[in-house]
């Protein structure tokens, strides 16, 4: 007799069953700016059918602004539902919730205290929404991060901000697009300070946070993540810099050990000119420029900032404020547009791991004849991904 371990059928009645009590993702999204082109990459992203398809969207800003942008960008097909809290948002209709008083004043192009004051309103009313469960994921608008600080905020961004509002331990700024996943060990520090923060905790935290977030949020079964090195050509064997013998290449060696499949460190001109991220999971750059100076080539028009390790789920688009541009209707809304799609992915593929963590699969042990084995189903190829 032959024993075989099979995956419980109880996979697809739970897989169905969630389908089934799915509820309408509400998504929360702040208008950032006021002055750049945030409303404007809005009403482009919220005029795609599909948005409706998939989720309940909730902006947090100013009907008044609002009208402002549409009139000075000629936008005549496209109208906020005005509601006065989240409860009453309508399913079908793009809702906007006012957060700011009547006096606001919009000076496109510019940075001012006022823009800076909007876009903290909108912010504190989404997050206060989103901690009391009454939104299910957090996009955010482009903010200027000078303007914006004050008593009540002095961060360098929604990264930080969302972290300590949170209580979050620790976060990772993830950027994803069709073809690249990309966290970063350090973000928004100096470069001189780039070599001092790398130690080995601080590489094995993110590697570990990063691992968690595509097992958890991006359903990848296994995922195997590149670590870049810090100093040209990886150090050259010690003739460039020992952070690479001495932190990074002893963090992916610790990381191996704890089951995470960390390879490298890989330096990053060859990495990205030759196409090899493109055989990764994703990508652990050392320092926010590393990264994102390649990523943003390859998709500064549809990549997402995402923020790992939040209780809650917030992305964004890549994109700044775009003073410069602002009120000439020359924004793309591709990025808006895939933040909303991600936030919403990302949900559901929580929603099913929590389920599947909650009811783990039992195997169980058949006893199969061998005169009968030609009756068993073939085992799918690539088994590992085919969940």
């Amino acid at each position: 007799m032959i024993n075989f371990t099979i995956l419980n059928m109880s996979l697809h009645v739970q897989y169905i069953r969630i389908i089934m009590e799915r509820k309408p993702i509400v998504a929360g999204i702040t208008h950032g700016d006021i002055n750049g082109i945030g409303y404007e990459v809005i009403i482009k992203a919220l005029t795609e059918p599909a948005i409706m398809d998939l989720c309940v969207p909730v902006v947090y800003g100013s009907p008044k602004v609002a009208a402002y942008h549409r009139k000075v960008l000629n936008i005549a097909n496209f109208s906020f539902n005005n509601i006065r809290s989240v409860e009453e948002a309508h399913p079908r209709k793009a809702n906007l919730v006012n957060c700011l008083g009547d006096e606001v004043r919009v000076e496109l192009g510019k940075s001012t205290p006022e823009g800076g004051h909007s876009s903290l309103a909108a912010l504190e009313a989404a997050t206060a929404d989103l901690m009391k469960h009454k939104i299910d994921v957090l996009i955010t608008g482009p903010i200027d991060k000078h303007n914006i600080q004050s008593d009540k905020f002095h961060f360098t961004g929604h990264t930080d901000y969302l972290k300590s509002k949170l209580s979050a331990p620790d976060v990772l700024m993830f950027m994803l697009c069709e073809s690249m996943k990309i966290g970063f060990a350090n973000d928004h520090i100096p470069l001189k300070d780039v070599a001092g923060a790398i130690t080995i905790p601080v590489l094995m935290h993110k590697l570990k946070l990063m691992n968690r977030s595509l097992l958890q949020d991006f359903a990848i079964r296994g995922p195997r993540i590149a670590v870049l090195s810090l100093n040209p050509h990886a150090g050259d064997n010690g003739l460039l810099g020992m952070e690479e013998k001495d932190i990074i290449i002893p963090a992916i060696a610790k990381a191996n050990e704890e089951g995470i499949f960390a390879f490298g460190p890989y330096s990053s001109d060859g990495f990205f000119g030759s196409g090899a991220f493109t055989r990764f999971d994703a990508v652990l750059a050392m320092y926010h420029d590393q990264g994102l100076g390649a990523f943003k080539v390859i998709a500064f028009d549809t990549g997402v900032n995402f923020t790992a390790g939040l209780p809650v789920i917030r992305t964004s688009p890549v994109h700044g404020t775009a003073f410069d541009i602002a009120g000439r209707n020359e924004a793309s809304g591709n990025s808006m547009r895939q933040a909303i799609y991600t936030a919403c992915d990302i949900f559901r593929n929580r929603e099913m791991y929590d389920e599947l963590m909650r009811n783990p699969l039992q195997t169980q042990k058949i006893e199969i004849h061998p005169d009968h084995v030609d009756e068993l189903p073939p085992e799918p190829e690539n088994y590992d991904h085919a969940l």
